[in-house]
């Protein structure tokens, strides 16, 4: 794969580099409208196709946040067409890593000697390279360790690069005021403590101390002294990535152990901890030869704090959606209706959380749920594809919902798609026992 020397790191080069991609993307629709005059039945699939592509080139060079944000949009799999979604879930594994020499020179910088003056063996050439840093393989006193390294550029241009991607944003999420700014906000927070990787260490170690009861689960060493703010350093973990794991032929029971440990590993972080690893996608997790599921990456984590807690689950009771009075009292509570709704909007948005919270909760009403079943996923998928070409839904303000909804709703989409992919079913509160 082809290596970069250099990034953009100033304001006006990343600015200009994504004001290149909105020319060709601009270029894109041109075409596509020239060629619907000629063929009306035409469809937007090969412009998407090709705006998916000259979008991730655009941001692939660019790294840091405003590739994440590629990232997060891919695990939204019911909300983008499929071209988007599978071009940038490439930012979870393939992207240009940076060259050998970069590597020594953010090295020297960070740590303050080169890689072969700390390690035993190095490899100069990565093994994964993801939006926010890429990853090699190093040996030291006999042990395999995985070395973190954050691209150069990424932790300053974050303010940046958000306001670049905004106004996309805005528009693809029907964000409407001022009110919107809470969610970027939110998005900048996280992703500022994303690039701190002794915030990361931290919150690794804690997270999987504290996780070490739950079976079936493994997790990396994390070594002090051999990371800085911008370097991490862990032990290496041999495994298959989940996404590679899932598409291989194995057992209903594997699945079945695999789903459950990850489920009760969620479960226990937000009843336990009420603190959640927010970034559940395959790249994230692997599965090894001793059918363990092992966690790898702790940069985001998610507080969950009580004012939010509380109503969220407890508009997971199936018995307080379909109470009126309580269900419209959390509504409130929760951000998704205000005092200054129409009662267009009230009634709009009350009939559309009702029907979108009975989908996603049932899981948490089940004494067992099976995840690998084609019903749930379809009522997802319907009822996605329904509000999606509504015309009504974008003639209204499509702030809705707590700051916090942000990174739990992705928690959670993202944990239920890898149990889909896992095919599992779990018990849902076995994870009781460990609190």
């Amino acid at each position: 794969m082809k290596t970069l020397d250099r990034i953009p790191t100033g304001k006006i080069e990343r600015a200009g580099k994504l004001v290149k991609t909105g020319v060709k993307v601009g270029g894109n629709y041109m075409k596509y409208y020239s060629k619907k005059l000629v063929n009306p039945a035409i469809t937007k699939d090969e412009l998407n196709e090709e705006n998916a592509g000259d979008i991730y080139d655009g941001l692939k060079s660019l790294k840091g946040s405003a590739l994440k944000v590629a990232q997060m949009l891919s695990m939204e799999k019911n909300l983008l067409p499929s071209a988007y979604v599978e071009k940038f879930s490439l930012s979870q594994f393939s992207v240009p890593p940076l060259s050998a020499p970069l590597v020594r020179k953010t090295f020297k910088k960070y740590l303050g000697k080169y890689p072969e003056e700390i390690f035993d063996e190095f490899d100069k050439d990565s093994i994964n390279a993801a939006s926010i840093g890429q990853v090699h393989k190093a040996v030291k006193d006999g042990r395999n360790l995985a070395v973190k390294i954050q691209y150069p550029g990424v932790a300053e241009s974050i303010g940046s690069d958000l306001a670049l991607v905004k106004p996309i944003a805005i528009r693809m999420f029907n964000l409407q005021g001022k009110d919107s700014d809470k969610y970027f906000k939110e998005v900048e927070n996280k992703l500022v403590e994303e690039t701190n990787y002794i915030l990361e260490l931290k919150q690794s170690k804690e997270i999987t101390e504290a996780c070490g009861a739950i079976p079936n689960m493994e997790f990396p060493k994390y070594y002090e002294e051999l990371s800085s703010e911008r370097i991490l350093t862990m032990d290496w973990m041999q495994g298959k990535h989940l996404s590679e794991f899932a598409k291989m032929d194995f057992d209903e029971t594997l699945g079945n152990k695999l789903g459950q440990a990850l489920w009760d590993f969620y479960m226990f972080q937000m009843h336990g901890l009420r603190k959640v690893h927010a970034d559940p996608h395959p790249g994230n997790f692997l599965v090894s030869e001793r059918e363990t599921l092992i966690a790898i990456d702790f940069g985001c984590i998610k507080e969950v704090p009580n004012e939010f807690y509380i109503p969220y689950f407890e508009l997971a009771k199936k018995e307080n959606i379909e109470n009126d009075a309580i269900f419209m009292e959390k509504l409130y509570e929760l951000e998704i209706l205000s005092d200054s709704d129409s009662p267009e909007e009230l009634k709009f948005f009350k009939a559309l959380f009702k029907e979108m919270l009975t989908i996603f909760t049932s899981p948490f009403n089940e004494e067992y749920f099976d995840f690998g079943a084609d019903e749930f996923w379809t009522k997802i998928a319907n009822l996605s594809e329904r509000y999606s070409k509504d015309p009504q839904i974008r003639k209204m303000n499509g702030n809705r919902g707590s700051k916090h909804f942000l990174y739990l709703n992705r928690t959670f989409f993202g944990l239920y798609n890898l149990l889909h992919d896992l095919r599992a079913k779990v018990e849902v509160n076995n994870f009781r026992q460990y609190i």
